[in-house]
């Protein structure tokens, strides 16, 4: 008896489906409309050290990943001190997107920092920031942002409810940091 053979976009789009639907009932979601669990499939960003600005579909209709949107996420994401370029975690987007549609979607949301090349990394730990040695932010797994019209406070709010990852409040430097890490929060 063989085994069906799975192409890798149906894997990862069942993938991506059954870890929304693990997530959706672990936060008493399961049973909701589709439509209010749901990612958004569109981000709109702007880089405030660079003044780039985008708005990417970075998901098709049918779920799939649009492999151009995400070089264009990774570009204006990139470590702003020395150009690198990272890939960033899909579930990091997903995160920044689901924070959105809880805040009602359609969110600018003004980039601090995406990726960090260890560069940068440990040149701001040199000037006493609050980085750590191994920031998710290496690794293209985390985001510092804030979105205009939405106080800080309330962008925290909507990422600690969803449950999917780290959360650190700055209300001093008026931005949040998201990460597809464990669910933690500071």
């Amino acid at each position: 008896m063989s085994l069906p053979t799975v192409d890798r976009r149906s894997f990862l789009k069942n993938t991506f489906l059954t870890t929304l639907a693990l997530t959706c009932g672990s936060l008493g979601l399961a049973g909701k409309p589709a439509a209010a669990i749901q990612p958004g499939n569109r981000l709109s960003l702007l880089h405030l050290h660079t003044g780039e600005q985008l708005t990417a579909t970075f998901r098709d209709k049918n779920g799939y990943y649009i492999d151009q949107a995400l070089k264009e996420i990774n570009w204006l994401l990139r470590c702003h001190h020395t150009d690198e370029v990272h890939p960033i975690d899909t579930h990091t987007i997903e995160y920044l997107s689901m924070v959105d549609q809880k805040l009602g979607g359609g969110n600018e949301f003004h980039v601090v920092s995406g990726y960090r090349s260890p560069e940068y990394n440990e040149q701001l730990r040199r000037r006493g920031r609050q980085v750590a040695r191994l920031s998710l932010h290496l690794f293209g797994r985390a985001l510092d942002v804030r979105a205009p019209g939405v106080e800080t406070q309330n962008l925290r709010r909507a990422a600690l409810d969803l449950q999917m990852g780290g959360v650190g409040y700055y209300p001093r430097f008026d931005f949040v940091h998201l990460d597809s890490g464990a669910v933690r929060s500071w």
